[in-house]
């Protein structure tokens, strides 16, 4: 697809006039609103920073200065500016451009990120390395609001601060994360867009001292410190300042003469510098700018109307969550919902409105949730921590320290495990069985199906050990499942369930691999070969009666949608060969990083869908009859 914007690197841009940049920016936001469209993205980030990416493109000189963005779904302007409007119909599609920056893809992308706040972090260290090695270059950091409720972003601030180098941070304010941002710093935020308030009586105070000549020492000291009160009261810019940064702003963000200005400023200054800018998330896309939570990640979409395309099909395994917790929150008092910046991406959006004093969102701050949900189990509540599968590892030294060496009860909800799909390597779940298997105490479990993620989280909230329940992004099988929700069952831990028996080989499957598994099955049964399936339910403790019989009565593959290391597949494997039997093999998630493509197109490149899971039966016969 040739071009749509003329533009084949950042280099075009600084020939372009302030008339020109704005048309220019009109013309982004155009094409981003089509293709994500059409593929779906991250389209209400993305829209809103265009002039901000202009800015920072026509003032420093990328791919020799560094220009970093944190998490990364705000960087679509940046592909298109940068050497891949060609490209871009091809955004988050299987062997095209990645949603996220990726360094292999380009010299302009600094930093492989997916996951929020790491950013200031990872620039301080491009700085002092630069430093260090004699160069001369800017490092600019790119950073959402939001972001900053991590408490990895004050780390990375405090360091930065502490050892002064070149460092220019932009806070990109937006009032947004995923939902809605909440906490102390969203108030701190709000009062910063407040400082003409400040300036204003800094000036009339200033003024006023200067007229009075006559006053006193004690008059004049007293005064100066009213006149601080006012800046600490108003305007709490100093609180940037304490770290060691200059503070530049607010400034509009959708402005871009004015930032060019402040950049120009920031790039003379020695020390770190935060330059805080104020952009509208959705800018310039009326149904984006309504309702930026909602277009924060759409799936395809019709750009004239905004409406979204709804797939007919079963109910997504988040919102089959979400009634069980809203079902089960009834008969238990003490149950409460805590989320980390995603209250309807795991939804717990009619939690939220029907239990509000029961609901948490603790903003970008994962490891915080997990200690935050231990105090509420230690003071008597029945905590569930519902988060991301890949944003809950940057949680495994909370639950190992706070919540299972503590033997506090606390449920984990653990949502997108799994392939993901189009977010690609940063977002998919593929390590949670492996991580969890190993902290001591924790159950833990994979439903096959709606009704079996209904009876499992019962279980959790009635047993008396901590648990986690993981499941994948996207529809459910479709199994009926309300009557579950009005009698659930409690399901007996560590017991997996055999849905059939085969004579030739059987596969012992768990979570989003047993409907699959059920499909090779029947493909097996067409070339006449009988191969059984069970369903492991759970990963921790393993039901070693049941993999016993299944060793003892025919080969065995054992398929899961997790990394190999660690898994269910490896503990089975430790099972046979401690039993001495040989006939078995597994198939998992490959030791590399997946690439992004649709989770339909991962599973097969991965070798978990049905026909491929039926042609391992098929190797393993062939393996077994060779010997």
């Amino acid at each position: 697809m040739p071009s749509n914007l003329g533009i084949t690197s950042p280099e075009d841009l600084k020939r372009l006039s302030p008339q020109e940049l704005r048309a220019l920016a009109k013309d982004i936001r155009d094409r981003i609103i089509e293709t994500v469209s059409k593929n779906g993205g991250h389209l209400a980030s993305s829209l809103g920073v265009v002039e901000l990416t202009l800015a920072l493109h026509t003032i420093f000189d990328a791919p020799r200065d560094k220009i970093v963005w944190d998490v990364g779904h705000q960087a679509y302007a940046h592909k298109l500016v940068t050497g891949r409007d060609h490209v871009f119909h091809t955004l988050r599609k299987l062997g095209g451009i990645s949603g996220f920056p990726k360094r292999a893809e380009s010299p302009y992308d600094v930093y492989d990120t997916g996951h929020a706040s790491g950013s200031i972090s990872y620039a301080l260290g491009l700085a002092m390395a630069r430093d260090l090695k004699g160069e001369d270059y800017h490092v600019v950091v790119v950073i959402g609001d939001g972001a900053l409720t991590s408490g990895v972003a004050f780390e990375g601030l405090n360091n930065a601060g502490g050892l002064g180098t070149r460092l220019i941070v932009v806070v990109n304010d937006n009032s947004m994360s995923i939902s809605e941002n909440v906490g102390g710093l969203s108030f701190y935020f709000t009062a910063l867009r407040m400082a003409p308030a400040y300036r204003s009586a800094k000036a009339r105070l200033e003024k006023a001292l200067d007229k009075m000549p006559n006053l006193g020492p004690a008059a004049v000291k007293m005064l100066r410190r009213v006149k601080g009160s006012i800046k600490h009261f108003l305007f709490p810019e100093a609180w940037f300042e304490a770290l060691g940064f200059s503070y530049y702003g607010p400034i509009d963000g959708h402005d871009i003469e004015a930032m060019q200005r402040v950049f120009q400023d920031a790039k003379a200054l020695e020390g770190p510098v935060i330059v805080h800018v104020v952009t509208k998330k959705g800018k310039g896309y009326p149904p984006a700018e309504k309702d930026p939570e909602r277009y924060h990640g759409p799936g395809p979409f019709d750009p004239a109307t905004g409406e979204i395309f709804k797939k007919d099909g079963p109910p997504a395994w988040n919102k089959v969550f979400g009634e069980a917790m809203c079902e089960f929150a009834k008969s238990h008092p003490g149950l409460v919902a805590i989320t980390a910046a995603m209250c309807d991406g795991t939804g717990l959006g009619e939690f939220k409105e029907k239990y509000p004093d029961r609901f948490f969102d603790v903003g970008i701050a994962e490891s915080h949730a997990v200690t935050y949900a231990a105090g509420l189990a230690q003071g008597g509540l029945l905590p569930v921590v519902a988060i991301y599968s890949t944003f809950l590892q940057r949680s495994y030294d909370q639950i190992v320290q706070d919540v299972a060496q503590q033997n506090l009860k606390v449920v984990f909800a653990i949502d997108r495990a799994g392939l993901v799909g189009e977010d690609g390597e940063t977002h998919h779940g593929e390590f949670d069985l492996s991580y969890l298997r190993t902290v001591p105490g924790m159950v833990v479990m994979a439903p096959k199906d709606e009704r079996e993620l209904v009876n499992m989280l019962f279980t959790a909230l009635k047993v008396p050990e901590s648990c986690a329940i993981r499941y994948p992004r996207g529809p459910a099988p479709g199994t009926p499942y309300r009557d579950a929700l009005a009698n659930p069952e409690i399901l007996e831990v560590g017991k997996g369930e055999v849905l059939s028996r085969g004579k030739d080989a059987n596969i012992l499957a768990v979570g989003s691999t047993v409907y699959p598994a059920l499909q090779a099955s029947e493909i097996l049964s067409k070339s006449g070969v009988s191969c059984g399936v069970a369903n492991a339910r759970f990963v921790k403790p393993l039901d070693r009666e049941m993999i016993g019989e299944l060793l003892k009565a025919a080969p065995l593959l054992v398929v899961e949608e997790n990394v190999s290391a660690g898994g269910l597949g490896e503990a089975v494997l430790s099972e046979a060969a401690r039993a001495g039997h040989r006939g078995v093999a597994a198939i998992s998630l490959p030791d590399a990083f997946v690439r992004h493509g649709s989770q339909t197109e991962l599973r097969k490149l991965t070798g978990l869908d049905a026909e491929s899971i039926a042609e391992g039966v098929r190797r393993l016969l062939k393996e077994v009859h060779d010997r």
